[in-house]
Parts: C-alpha cells; structure tokens; sequence
C-alpha cells in the first residue's frame, strides 16, 4: 500500500512473493510458469471513505482496526457483483473482524481506486479519482 520504491522494484517483488511465498497457495513449479496469466492492480493512494460512497466496481477497500487490516480490490466486488454493504462486510471478514465492524467508529474505512494491467490483454481499468465518488 505504501510506494517507498520504484513501481518496476515493488511489481518484481510482489511477482516473487505471491509465485513463491504465498501461504494461501502452493508455491508456482517451473513447469506452471508459461500458463500464468498475470494481473497487476497499480493503487491510488487510499483514503477515508463514508460507506454510502462506496461504488463497487470502482473502489477498493481497507479495513482498519486494531492490528486487523483488511484489503480487497475492486475487481472482486465487481466480479462478485457486490453491493456496497456486502463489500464492507467481506473487506471486515478479509481483516479478521465481524462482518459488522465497519459500523463501529473505532473502524477506519478507506477506499482507493486501481489502474489494472492484464497481459492476456493489456487493458487499463478503473483510474477515476476519489473525487468522482464525492459527486
């Protein structure tokens, strides 16, 4: 979430980590490696985002509270066809928390937008700003 390097720095380093040391997943073999289909989501910088102004599809979401955090892209409410309430919940289920703990104050909720690179199709996603939420 945070850019501290160069984009090419952060994308080689999430390729090897997600590849390799993902603990949801079997590490990739060599032999998978040409069957990958690759998915790069570049982020906006997140901010705090009222639930009512959530677009699915548009935002993504994290989820603070405590030492729980949770983030999902917007892609998956999209694919999911998601309404906002139900992103917010899966986003809180994502961090650890109830379903409902987006509804405590102590929670933050912040959203953010991604531009989405595909290389079975190079296709740019979503890269409305916040601002376009706020209209």
């Amino acid at each position: 979430m945070e850019a501290s390097d160069p984009l090419g720095d952060a994308v080689a380093r999430a390729a090897i980590n997600a590849a390799l040391h993902d603990s949801r997943f079997p590490a990739v073999e060599a032999d998978e490696v040409r069957s990958l289909e690759i998915e790069i989501s570049v982020l906006s910088p997140s901010e705090p985002i009222a639930p009512e102004k959530i677009l699915p599809g548009l935002h993504g979401l994290l989820i603070m509270k405590d030492e729980h955090r949770g983030l999902l892209l917007p892609q998956v409410a999209a694919g999911r066809e998601w309404s906002w309430q139900r992103f917010l919940e899966e986003t809180c289920i994502k961090a650890g928390l109830p379903r409902d703990a987006w509804r405590d104050p102590a929670t933050r909720i912040l959203g953010f937008t991604a531009q989405v690179f595909s290389d079975a199709s190079i296709r740019v996603g979503h890269s409305v700003g916040m601002e376009r939420a706020e209209e």
